[in-house]
C-alpha cells in the first residue's frame, strides 16, 4: 500500500512538473504581450510588472490602413484559407491513395509508398529553387493558390502514409461483408471504411493543418505582399528597422496559437484514438 501510494504521488508530481515545463513558454508569451515595453527590457527582470496594457491587442484587432494590425488580420485569413485548402486536397489524395496502398495488391506497391515517404523526408531548403522556378513559370508566386500547391507537396506524403497504415489496421472482413451484400469497392470504402476511419482522418487532417499553419520558410520565399503572406511571416515583420516591439510579437504569437489549440481541444478524443489505432500496423 505504501509503495502504491508513493508511486501515485510520484506520478502526479511528475505530471505537474511536466506541465509546468511545457506551459512555461506559453505563460511567458502571454505575460510579454500584456506588460509594457519598459518591463520587458528592464534589468533585473521584473516578475511583477508596473504597467499592464491591452494596447497591442487593440492595435492588432482595430488597426487600419497599412498598420501592422491590418497586415496581421489579413495574414490570419490567408493562413486559414491556405491551410484549409491544403488539408482538403491532401486528405482526398491521402484517403484514396492510402486505401489503394492498404488494400490493393499491385507491383511496386511498397516502393511507391516508400517513395512518398522519402519525398516527405527531404529538407525544404533543397526544394526551394526548383519550386520557385516552377511557380514563377506558372504565375503562382505571391498567391494563396501557389502556397496551397507547395504545401500539398509537404502534407500529401504525410496523409498518404498515415492513412495507409490506418486502413491497414481495420479488419478486412468488414469490407468483404459489404462487397458480398452488393457494394462495389468504392461503395465499401464510402459506406464502411470511411465511417470507421473517422478518427484517423480527423487526426491526420489536424496534423496537416498544423504543418501548414506553422510553416515559415516557403511562405517567406514565395510571398511578398499582404494578399498572400501568412501568420509566421506577418509576425516576423513586426520587427522594425530601428526597434523591436517584443510585446507586439508576443501578442501575435498568442493569437496565432489559438486556432491550433482550439482545434486540438475540440478533436482531442479523435486525435488520441486516431493516432493509437493508426500505430497498430505499419
Amino acid at each position: 500500500m505504501r509503495s502504491s501510494l508513493r508511486y501515485r504521488v510520484f506520478i502526479h508530481l511528475a505530471a505537474v512538473a511536466t506541465c509546468v515545463v511545457i506551459l512555461a513558454p506559453f505563460g511567458w508569451l502571454l505575460y510579454s504581450s500584456l506588460v509594457g515595453q519598459t518591463d520587458l527590457i528592464a534589468r533585473p527582470m521584473r516578475w511583477r510588472p508596473e504597467h499592464v496594457t491591452l494596447d497591442r491587442y487593440r492595435e492588432i484587432f482595430a488597426g487600419g490602413g497599412a498598420s501592422a494590425g491590418a497586415a496581421f488580420r489579413a495574414a490570419m485569413v490567408n493562413s486559414f484559407l491556405v491551410a484549409a485548402g491544403t488539408v482538403v486536397i491532401s486528405l482526398v489524395v491521402g484517403v484514396l491513395g492510402g486505401y489503394a496502398l492498404a488494400r490493393l495488391r499491385f507491383p511496386l506497391r511498397r516502393v511507391t509508398l516508400l517513395s512518398f515517404l522519402v519525398t516527405y523526408m527531404l529538407p525544404p531548403i533543397a526544394l526551394i529553387i526548383p519550386l520557385y522556378l516552377l511557380m514563377s513559370r506558372l504565375g503562382l508566386l505571391d498567391t494563396r493558390s501557389g502556397l496551397i500547391v507547395v504545401y500539398c507537396s509537404l502534407a500529401t506524403p504525410f496523409t498518404l502514409w498515415n492513412m495507409s497504415t490506418f486502413f491497414a489496421s481495420l479488419p478486412v472482413e468488414l469490407e468483404e461483408a459489404a462487397r458480398v451484400d452488393g457494394c462495389g469497392r468504392l461503395g465499401a470504402l464510402v459506406r464502411v471504411m470511411l465511417p470507421l476511419s473517422k478518427p484517423g482522418i480527423l487526426a491526420t487532417g489536424l496534423y496537416a493543418f498544423l504543418l501548414c499553419w506553422d510553416e515559415f520558410l516557403y511562405a517567406l520565399i514565395f510571398t511578398s505582399t499582404a494578399q498572400a503572406k501568412t501568420v509566421p511571416v506577418a509576425i516576423a515583420e513586426f520587427t522594425g528597422r530601428n526597434a523591436v516591439d517584443f510585446g507586439l510579437i508576443a501578442a501575435g504569437g498568442v493569437l496565432a496559437a489559438l486556432p491550433p489549440v482550439v482545434l486540438a481541444v475540440l478533436f482531442q478524443r479523435y486525435l488520441v484514438s486516431g493516432l493509437a489505432a493508426g500505430a497498430v500496423k505499419g
